[in-house]
């Protein structure tokens, strides 16, 4: 049985990416923003910088403490003002 001391949460993208578990987090999640129309791509306008973004990880965890999936979120850095 899997439990969450055998999988570390990724701190970058990088990190993630490499993972096939991870991986396929990013996917569901990336999924799950489409498939609910959260968003969608437009150009930029003349003189405007986008919003950062990051990926937030973390393992979930049943209550006998096997894992029982990776979740990855993809999170607006809020704390910037938009130019």
């Amino acid at each position: 049985m899997l439990t969450n001391l055998d999988f570390t949460e990724p701190q970058t993208f990088d990190q993630a990416a490499s993972h096939p578990g991870w991986h396929a987090a990013m996917q569901k999640e990336l999924q799950a923003l489409a498939d609910t129309k959260t968003w969608e791509i437009v150009p930029l306008p003349k003189g405007k910088k986008p919003i950062a973004c990051k990926w937030v990880y973390k393992v979930k965890c049943k209550a006998d403490g096997s894992i029982e999936r990776l979740k990855a979120r993809l999170v607006v850095k809020g704390f910037k003002r938009p130019v």
